[in-house]
């Protein structure tokens, strides 16, 4: 038993990377089984629909924020690339529960748990759940990469079934450069896993910060219209799975005095066709307030024709959260002159 170890180191590491690639696999495969065999997370008129949680990641995603966005403002194509991805984790994480072709299965780990790290690595609300999810699934991948499945896996069966094949597929074992590429993948990871922690949560030095959670909700845009005021707000921080409620919203004059407020009860009166959403997460009346879902972008109309009355001038406009935060823009009546 020694012997044959020794003859062979890779497929030793395969066997002690079993349950690691046993339960990175179903982690994997789990995404599929949840969304379409135990419920359909696939159907978009489905309360958890998976196109929401996906709308979450793109107010901090890293380099990869348009493609989210052209996504979510597609909604037709967000279900087929969602779908895809979707049957993609299945096959990868069957894969490498069967260590079926596990190298390949182990750069497709990698892939998919990069493309998580980049999108939702800001999230987390209590230990920087989706960056550890990212860099321990790249981590994870590039493992499997390298050692393949050991004896317990179909590709040993394989191997032993059809040798010349499949050990072509595995002549990496051999390769005299194979410590050299394992140490550099290993600090291009470690590398990563830095940079990113640093970017997303100020992990390395400097102060730490967690932008799930807390909400915070840019405004911009706003403007008098002859049937009230129209702005235009977007959700960019907080908890992923708890909107934000706006509960009050007023407009103020240059000295700082209230002009005109709208209440909880009135924002949750708020006609759905006066709000105007850009992606898959709306904005939307709530049972006493206006609901911000995480990554909601709308263009929003509140009524009161009496504003018409106004003189021209300098305000602001506040937005008002159940929790205490505002947030505020800044808003002219022009003059006629």
């Amino acid at each position: 038993m020694m012997a044959s170890r020794t003859a062979s180191p890779a497929l030793f590491a395969g066997d002690i990377l079993l349950p690691l690639r046993l339960v990175t696999g179903w982690t994997y495969f789990s995404a599929f089984w949840r969304r379409m065999v135990l419920e359909d997370k696939l159907d978009p008129n489905a309360a958890g629909y998976i196109g929401e949680k996906f709308n979450h990641f793109l107010p901090n995603a890293l380099g990869i924020g348009p493609i989210i966005e052209f996504f979510v403002s597609n909604p037709e194509l967000l279900w087929w690339k969602l779908l895809a991805f979707t049957l993609v984790e299945a096959v990868v994480g069957f894969a490498l529960m069967a260590g079926f072709l596990t190298r390949a299965a182990g750069v497709a780990t990698s892939l998919l748990a990069l493309g998580i790290l980049l999108g939702a690595g800001w999230l987390g609300t209590t230990c920087l759940d989706e960056w550890q999810i990212g860099i321990l699934g790249i981590t994870a991948g590039i493992a499997f990469a390298f050692a393949g499945g050991g004896r317990y896996s179909v590709d040993r069966l394989m191997e032993r079934r059809f040798p010349t094949v499949w050990n072509r597929l595995s002549a990496f074992d051999s390769s005299p450069h194979l410590p050299k590429v394992a140490l550099g993948a290993a600090l291009v990871t470690f590398g990563l896993a830095l940079f990113t922690n640093q970017v997303f949560h100020g992990g390395v030095w400097g102060t730490l910060h967690n932008k799930s959670v807390r909400p915070k909700v840019e405004v911009y845009d706003a403007r008098f219209a002859p049937e009230g005021l129209q702005f235009t707000a977007s959700r960019v921080e907080g908890a992923d799975v708890y909107g934000s409620f706006l509960i009050g919203v007023r407009v103020l004059d240059a000295s700082g005095a209230e002009k005109a407020r709208w209440t909880g009860e009135e924002l949750a009166q708020t006609p759905a066709a006066d709000i105007s959403n850009d992606y898959i997460a709306k904005i939307k009346p709530g049972a006493h307030s206006l609901v911000l879902p995480l990554g909601a972008k709308a263009t929003v109309l509140l009524r009161k024709p009496a504003l018409s009355e106004l003189p021209a001038g300098a305000y602001s406009l506040e937005l008002i959260d159940v929790s205490g935060a505002t947030w505020s823009a800044p808003v002219e009546i022009p003059s006629q002159s």
